[in-house]
């Protein structure tokens, strides 16, 4: 099931509706369910069983009882617009980043696979979604980066979750593109300052449930700008995968519904290019992961 946030009429308050599998329409939760009027995302995380959403995955087969937008007559946001925590980010977590990472940062530690996965926080104090502008702020920094990921969403509360039993906690997946402003991101050497300006964050354009997408996980991931390919790689490529991300993160630190993982970028970012090629107001971004779908944002 896809899962997608939107606002629609005058009030443009958000509610969560269910893709349809030809990806021009969408039900509305509310049609189902008039009770989730005004529920949010997370909520929806939280307060919903799998069997629920079992349930609720097979609207679409008789989708001709409930009322349908068509997806040119809404607007899609972000499907989690304000995170529970700062973003969980992985970094340096596909062999192809590895080299890129040591020259374009300058920072010997990325000369050889590390023996520990490398973790970072992204603060979001709003993520923005398909269709939204990237804020260049090329008064602070115009080395201006985009990365290409897959986004887990946690489902349950959890602590010291065993690798084998990660894949319960799962919610669900979405498509990430972490944005990075690399010159704050070398001059403040920890990786919040870089990472965390307003717009950095960009998710969606729906989360797709865990039953979906079963382990083990080999998903393309892509990112193109002004439609030239700058990445392009599969989840089966990870150094460290996503139920041993799960594992590594809960071990003494509880993760709760909603949290969201962003599971590292392959290589392609234009960092480590001979001669780097970095965003500019007017360049147009887009992040694919097919199985999931397609962000595209403008820079301004």
């Amino acid at each position: 099931m896809k899962l997608l946030t939107y606002k629609s009429g005058t009030g443009k308050k958000e509610n969560i509706g269910i893709l349809t599998s030809e990806g021009t329409s969408i039900i509305p939760l509310t049609s189902i369910d008039p009770g989730m009027e005004g529920m949010g995302m997370i909520d929806f995380i939280k307060d919903h069983t799998p069997a629920e959403i079992a349930l609720l995955s097979k609207a679409e087969e008789r989708k001709d009882h409930f009322t349908t937008f068509e997806l040119d007559l809404i607007q899609v946001v972000a499907p989690i617009s304000r995170p529970v925590h700062d973003i969980l980010c992985v970094g340096v977590n596909y062999m192809s980043h590895l080299d890129e990472a040591h020259r374009g940062l300058q920072d010997d530690h990325f000369t050889e696979k590390p023996e520990k996965t490398i973790y970072f926080g992204k603060r979001a104090s709003k993520i923005i979604g398909t269709g939204d502008p990237i804020e260049a702020r090329t008064d602070l920094d115009r080395e201006l980066d985009y990365e290409v990921e897959l986004a887990v969403i946690i489902g349950k509360e959890g602590k010291d979750i065993p690798r084998e039993e990660a894949e319960e906690y799962i919610f669900g997946y979405s498509v990430f593109n972490d944005i990075t402003a690399r010159t704050l991101q070398r001059d403040h050497v920890q990786y919040l300052r870089g990472k965390s300006l307003d717009t950095f964050s960009i998710m969606g354009p729906v989360i797709v449930t865990r039953d979906e997408l079963p382990f083990p996980l080999e998903l393309d991931v892509l990112s193109s700008v002004n439609g030239e390919i700058r990445q392009h790689s599969n989840t089966k490529h990870m150094i460290n995968d996503v139920a041993g991300i799960i594992a590594d993160l809960s071990a003494g630190m509880t993760l709760e519904p909603g949290d969201i993982i962003a599971t590292g970028t392959p290589a392609g970012v234009a960092m480590g290019m001979d001669n780097p090629v970095y965003l500019k107001p007017g360049d147009k971004v887009a992040c694919a992961i097919p199985k999931i779908g397609m962000l595209i944002n403008e820079v301004i």
